[in-house]
């Protein structure tokens, strides 16, 4: 049964509660650190309505308010870092705005692939993610405001932005509608200012809303499919109801990522999903105009047959071939893969894995592991009531996992090991929500450490420069080799790295055709303000500037006579500094000079 729909509640007024919240940010201020419990106690003292307790948010809220009223210039960084809700979601040095694409048909057939009409393809209405998106009608202006004010109301800064595009195959939907979805994100990122007091959306008159479909797909018997459900839905749409049409030229799209340039949120990173085989060159040009720097990618397997078994569409050249594209174009490759499909074993996983960076055409920079779940939706629950396809027990995953995260070289970020589907709609599968921690003590157990870049990230520890050692690891890729730099502790902590791509034959992209390519600076800590110090934090201690020295230098060593950089938008300013200059989708260093 579908569950009833929420209405937003209502915004919260510091200044009807300024005598309380005024008495318990003064004693939240005088706290040694945070303890849960004396916090929890100061909050008792000080109820909101003589009963309830202030959320954090609130509390947050109350401390600008008092601050502005009393322009006293008090310290926000040091109360924020008492209070910070879910501080993990920023320690990876940005904040992620994830949006989603509307519900649109998909030019896959994949036996295990969710069909909730409600949805871009794949996706659940009960995803977090998801519920978010819907509550918006996947309108991407008001999901990324809405997102940004939530990060700001919980204390956590958003100057750098990472715009994570999600919903089915990015390269299947129109391209003007795919330039006005890009557009109207950089538009909320351009248009947040912290004063805003409360989230503004624009309604669009005679929206339809895919919440309200009741028609569901029985994956039992496919009477009718999520494509057909769904172009039905779309063709019933009044094309004159709302005054917004969803689509943009590029024209219109370069004028709000030149705004982005200077703005309060800056997009340091943008973020699409599609299939292997619907890559060309025209394609991975399109999406880095864009201003796109990552793109997840859809593995699954590197078996032609279980892919065949799967109906995914493609075969493992198509996956060789876009790797390659999105490789010469220099984005980073964030590839998806699931153990459990049909007619694989653990044993067969395991293999398969290994050629994840066994072979030099492959080896992605990040990967997210989806053990297949089965839901009602997925043309897999025949196979499965017909006993063709089950779920490996959790002892058989744990080892599959096990094996997986102990195989990951340290150039490689495992971003997830489960996808984020609600227990109550799985049918059978993995229902563990903490998957990974799971597999980490089962390697600990033998000895064994996952040494992946998530799990080797600084995240919330000071940094003492002193300490740090440069390390560099090369391997080879199918376009040449690329070179990994990662400053490091003496823990073996990441406090940052760079992705250095030498190219060893001329790339299909005249603008890039014999440079060097930097394809990813990351500085981990805590997210802190452009141009705002903080003490030792990673993020502050001229890593970065650092690692494009040495990548210049590298690259200069091995007769390159430029360096690229597939910068953000938000990012081009710090290049511009550093000496690069601006060209059509790329910003490039001479390094003919001083090198």
């Amino acid at each position: 049964m579908r569950k009833k729909r929420q209405g937003s509640g209502f915004q919260f007024a510091p200044e009807i509660y300024e005598e309380q919240l005024a008495a318990l940010i003064a004693e939240i201020e005088d706290l040694e650190g945070f303890d849960q419990a004396c916090y929890e106690s100061i909050l008792r003292r000080y109820p909101k309505d003589g009963s309830g307790f202030f959320s954090k948010s609130e509390i947050i809220q109350g401390f600008r308010y008092l601050s502005r009223k009393a322009d006293c210039g008090r310290n926000e960084i040091a109360f924020l870092e008492k209070l910070r809700m879910k501080p993990v979601r920023t320690l990876s040095g940005v904040a992620p705005v994830t949006v989603l694409t509307k519900p649109y048909p998909c030019p896959g057939k994949c036996i295990f692939c969710p069909s909730d009409v409600r949805m871009p393809k794949s996706y659940l209405s009960d995803e977090p993610g998801a519920q978010r998106a819907a509550q918006h009608q996947f309108d991407p202006f008001n999901q990324s405001l809405s997102r940004l004010l939530t990060y700001h109301n919980t204390g956590h800064n958003v100057d750098k932005t990472e715009i994570i595009v999600l919903g089915g195959t990015w390269s299947s939907y129109p391209e003007a509608y795919r330039i006005w979805f890009v557009k109207r994100c950089f538009d909320a990122l351009n248009a947040f200012s912290p004063q805003i007091p409360t989230p503004y959306v624009i309604r669009r008159k005679g929206d339809f809303d895919f919440r309200d479909m009741n028609e569901e797909v029985d994956g039992r018997r496919l009477a009718r499919s999520y494509n057909s459900i769904v172009t039905a839905a779309l063709n019933h749409l009044d094309p004159t109801a709302s005054p917004l049409e969803e689509a943009a030229d590029w024209g219109a799209l370069e004028l709000a990522q030149k705004r982005n340039e200077s703005a309060v949120a800056r997009s340091v990173g943008l973020v699409v999903e599609t299939r292997p085989d619907n890559l060309d060159l025209e394609e991975v040009l399109r999406i880095r105009r864009l201003g796109a720097t990552k793109v997840q990618i859809g593995y699954q397997s590197l078996s032609d047959r279980v892919l065949a078994l799967n109906r995914r569409g493609h075969t493992v050249a198509d996956i060789r071939r876009a790797m390659k594209l999105l490789r010469q174009a220099g984005f980073k490759i964030h590839a998806h893969w699931m153990p459990n499909l049909f007619g694989s074993s653990p044993e067969v996983d395991v293999e398969d894995f290994d050629l994840l960076f066994d072979d030099p055409d492959f080896r992605p920079d990040e990967l997210k592991i989806y053990p297949c779940s089965l839901v009602e939706s997925a043309e897999l629950m025949g196979y499965y009531e017909r006993r063709e396809w089950l779920p490996y027990s959790q002892s058989e995953l744990t080892w599959v996992l096990t094996e997986c995260l102990r195989r990951t070289p340290e150039y490689c970020r495992i971003t997830r090991v489960i996808r984020d589907i609600p227990g109550t709609d799985i049918v059978t599968g993995n229902k563990v929500t903490n998957l990974r921690q799971v597999a980490e003590r089962e390697m600990h157990l033998r000895g064994l450490e996952s040494r992946d870049i998530r799990a080797r990230e600084i995240r919330y520890r000071s940094v003492d420069p002193s300490c740090l050692t440069l390390r560099r690891s090369d391997y080879d890729t199918s376009i040449g080799r690329e070179v990994f730099l990662q400053f490091v502790t003496p823990e073996d902590r990441i406090a940052a790295f760079l992705r250095l791509s030498l190219p060893d034959c001329p790339i299909p992209i005249p603008e890039i055709e014999s440079s060097a390519m930097i394809r990813e600076v990351h500085v981990y800590g805590h997210l802190a303000a452009i141009g705002q110090r903080e003490g030792v934090r990673s993020q502050h201690l001229g890593l970065g500037r650092n690692l494009i020295s040495r990548a210049g230098k590298i690259a200069a060593d091995a007769n390159y006579l430029n360096l690229a950089v597939i910068s953000a938008v938000g990012t081009r300013p710090y290049y511009r500094k550093l000496g690069f200059s601006d060209g059509p989708l790329y910003q490039h260093l001479d390094l003919t000079q001083n090198w």
